[in-house]
């Protein structure tokens, strides 16, 4: 066999000198300058070292951390038309949000809905835009929660935790997170999408693209996903300290909590999607966390779309019955979304207010969504820990 190195015969000649000086020691015919500590495969730079068993030509590698990748629906990157369309076309064309053929659907989608909603769904953002930051309140509020959940888990467990967010739809994309994170040093990941509630609509097809963003990766990371929370008491507290802050807040109290989920088609449920059942158990949990009896609080669902038939009552809906049926004064909260969007900061503070005015009633209180509250923070990092369980001490 053949030395590699001299190319001579491993059988013949003397046995080479031991070494007597360490492995990485400056060598006369060597530049002494110090090598950088970059990963010439991952580009990991920070927190990137010299494991103390390999040679003194082995590349630094990133220390192994441990990942909580924050997930949320996503939001377009501007309300004009070019940057709705993109953003509702991705949204749109994901099989677990439209299930009907493509054949069928995606003449539709790309010749009739996207040449016109564009429009309609871009001044829906403009009324809400956070001109200041030239983002839209969802991407304002998951920057808050991260950075309160980064610090909390800092303080815990060090550096050794690495905290960031990515959202299903639009930017920053799951695929790009998850190879920052890998370049980073990251041999485990949890993922974490923000949905209380499991649906396969919301949970289900952001771990679908966590798991395709995973395949684009030679050396996967051992990875978790943070189950349904609905049922958590630190998520339940927090929603009922934020319904009692309303109620002392509130001159005259309101009579009806109007629990507003977002909706999804009924056939989902008949097919076996659990989101029917555990919004249904958020509300009760909720009612019995605040001693309320069951007429005090109502479900229901918003948010439809398409001809078929949705999960009922829709929100618009009952909140006009409501009103009918002699009820003036009512407060919604909408425990399925971790942070204020679209689907609460204009459909529910405008056109779920404006049926219920319409129909006779007098008082419209929305309840803003546990956003980066502390106590909403505390919860989500509770549920961290939970599932961090085994891969930290």
């Amino acid at each position: 066999m053949l030395d590699s190195k001299s190319g001579g015969s491993l059988a013949k000649g003397p046995a080479p000198a031991p070494q007597t000086e360490p492995a990485d020691a400056p060598r006369p015919d060597v530049a002494t300058e110090p090598r950088p500590a970059v990963c010439p495969v991952t580009g990991a730079g920070a927190g990137a070292r010299r494991l103390p068993h390999a040679p003194a030509d082995h590349p630094a590698v990133p220390v192994g951390r441990i990942g909580i990748l924050i997930a949320n629906l996503g939001t377009p990157d501007n309300h004009d038309y070019w940057s709705m369309r993109r953003y509702l076309n991705e949204f749109l064309s994901d099989r677990r949000v439209i299930d009907y053929s493509p054949w069928i659907w995606q003449p539709l989608l790309q010749l009739v809905i996207l040449s016109k909603r564009p429009f309609s769904s871009g001044a829906a953002y403009r009324s809400i835009w956070n001109e200041e930051k030239g983002e839209s309140p969802l991407m304002t509020i998951t920057k808050e929660q991260v950075t309160g959940i980064r610090k909390a888990m800092q303080a815990r467990h060090g550096d050794r935790v690495m905290v960031d967010f990515c959202m299903r739809y639009g930017n920053p994309s799951t695929p790009s997170k998850v190879k920052a994170m890998v370049a980073a040093g990251c041999e485990k990941i949890l993922f974490f999408p923000l949905y209380p509630q499991y649906a396969g609509a919301t949970t289900a097809t952001a771990c679908d693209q966590f798991f395709r963003a995973l395949q684009e990766e030679k050396w996967q990371p051992s990875v978790r996903t943070v189950p349904a929370y609905c049922d958590h008491p630190a998520y339940v507290e927090a929603l009922a300290q934020s319904v009692e802050r309303a109620w002392e807040a509130a001159e005259e109290k309101p009579e009806v909590l109007v629990a507003s989920y977002h909706g999804v088609p009924k056939r989902y449920l008949m097919e076996g999607d659990p989101y029917h059942c555990q919004c249904q158990k958020t509300t009760r949990l909720l009612r019995e966390r605040l001693g309320w009896p069951e007429e005090r609080i109502v479900t229901t669902f918003q948010s439809r779309f398409g001809p078929e038939e949705w999960l009922k009552p829709y929100t618009v809906e009952e909140v006009a019955r409501l009103a009918e049926s002699g009820v003036k004064r009512i407060a919604v909260i909408a425990p399925a979304f971790s942070a204020d969007c679209i689907e609460t900061l204009e459909e529910i503070n405008e056109e779920i207010r404006e049926s219920f005015e319409e129909a006779g009633g007098e008082s419209f209180t929305y309840i803003p969504c546990l956003n980066a509250e502390a106590a909403h923070i505390e919860a989500l990092c509770t549920v961290i820990d939970d599932n961090l369980a085994g891969w930290v001490g």
